[in-house]
């Protein structure tokens, strides 16, 4: 006992020493080195599982991606699916998450270190204070994903489904499509029911409740309490430009996507392509590796968007492309404020978006590169794979299971990257100490 209090209070120590993106980083890689033990005991097998495929697992669980490279139901019991889905949920709403709403519940307030680890965790506008954010997360999963639990339920019992079967079914999908996470426990995904406009419907609200973010969800919950008497400039940027892409994304995979035009809902299949590639919940109701070239690429650049930040959704985020397209606007028309919709953006959001922008594009580039040496596929197949992987989104054109073990190392870390985020993981692995930094000489630069 005495030991284990040493190791406690060391281990507090090392935390309070460390950066709050360090120590965000360290804390994903606890939950995925503890879930990969987890899944490697043989008790929770139902056939021999080679351990890197339970590495792989863990990370693609804690990091709400969805991509497997063996099948989750045919491979784990009850209890080895059970741990695959604590781990997406602690992955989509965030381990820091769970322990501040804790401490808010217990003490009524939090600690300036649990402080700046959620701001390290969340990007928030300086309206949204961190409790209130806190509690609208732990309130509005638990009331989405029960709904949806029921709403899955009531699908699979009338698609004749044995009634205990049915209620692990109906939890177990629930919380992976409201944390977009993407596992699911039937070997195609959701592709058998294509047509089913219920099933469709329940994944798509919750995919979309939680990509929206939860700064989105607190917003509303202040307009309606009457603390706020607008909308935040945020949550606005947010809904249109989603808004916008997946009726895009809808409109381009109707008309070009010969798949489509085989199945009796048409217009439900695009619409649930686009919705599953921007809120990159990674279920499909159509076999990603059929899929059209010109199709293919667009979902990709889908993927690389994503939907909003501090949210369960993944990719580069919209806030992030349209501070860029401020940039370029604002640039060609000579404007020497930066501002879109009328509104001023600050500079410290277009530095972190720019940083964000640069970082996020050189990994795909990075990995896609390092995947063409290690894997035999095609470069599309490669590029997606890397996309949704950093993204994590979970679709796949079908090769994650053939990858080779250089592959899936590769894809466990980018699957890792994706969840941290590309500018935690960057200061993580770069922090600067305040002590040794010098002031840089100014020096002109012809761009």
């Amino acid at each position: 006992m005495n030991l284990a209090g040493k190791v406690l209070r060391r281990y507090k120590k090392f935390q309070v020493s460390k950066s709050p993106q360090l120590n965000l980083v360290w804390g994903f890689f606890l939950y995925t080195l503890l879930g990969f033990a987890l899944l490697s005991i043989p008790l929770f097998h139902k056939t021999d599982i080679y351990w890197l495929d339970n590495l792989f697992i863990s990370t693609s669980a804690i990091s709400t991606t969805g991509l497997v490279t063996i099948s989750v139901f045919d491979s784990y019991n009850f209890f080895g699916q059970f741990i695959v889905m604590v781990l997406f949920q602690i992955g989509g709403i965030g381990y820091m998450t769970l322990t501040t709403y804790y401490l808010l519940f217990t003490t009524k307030r939090i600690t300036a270190w649990h402080n700046r680890i959620m701001g390290a965790e969340f990007t928030l506008p300086e309206s949204i204070k961190i409790g209130d954010f806190i509690k609208s997360v732990v309130v509005f999963t638990l009331i989405m994903e029960s709904l949806g639990a029921i709403g899955f339920f009531v699908a699979f019992k009338q698609a004749s489904m044995e009634t205990g079967q049915a209620v692990w079914f109906a939890i177990f999908h629930s919380v992976s499509a409201f944390c977009t996470a993407g596992f699911g426990l039937f070997n195609d995904s959701f592709e058998s029911f294509r047509n089913d406009g219920f099933i469709n419907t329940v994944i798509s609200v919750l995919a979309i409740a939680g990509s929206l973010g939860f700064i989105v969800i607190t917003d509303f919950w202040y307009r309606l309490r009457g603390k706020s008497s607008r909308l935040s400039f945020t949550t606005k940027i947010v809904g249109y430009g989603f808004i916008l892409l997946l009726s895009l994304g809808t409109i381009l995979v109707y008309f070009n996507e010969p798949l489509v035009k085989e199945t009796e809902s048409p217009l439900l299949v695009s619409f649930f392509q686009s919705m599953t590639a921007m809120t990159t919940v990674g279920f499909n109701t159509l076999p990603t590796g059929a899929l059209s070239l010109p199709i293919l690429l667009a979902v990709t650049f889908l993927m690389y968007i994503g939907a909003s930040p501090s949210g369960t959704a993944g990719g580069m985020k919209i806030t992030t492309l349209t501070a860029m397209l401020s940039v370029l606007k604002s640039r060609l028309f000579g404007q020497k404020q930066i501002s879109f919709l009328g509104r001023i953006i600050p500079f410290e959001r277009l530095y972190v978006a720019t940083a964000t922008f640069m970082l996020y594009t050189s990994i795909i580039f990075l990995f896609t590169f390092l995947l063409s040496f290690s894997e035999g596929f095609e470069f599309q197949e490669i590029l997606f794979e890397v996309a949704s992987s950093l993204g994590t989104v979970g679709l796949s054109t079908g090769i994650t299971g053939n990858l080779s073990e250089v592959g899936k190392v590769l894809i466990i870390v980018l699957m890792f990257i994706g969840r941290v985020g590309v500018l935690t993981f960057g200061f993580a692995l770069l922090q600067r100490k305040a002590n040794i930094e010098q002031k840089p000489k100014e020096e002109d630069l012809a761009v």
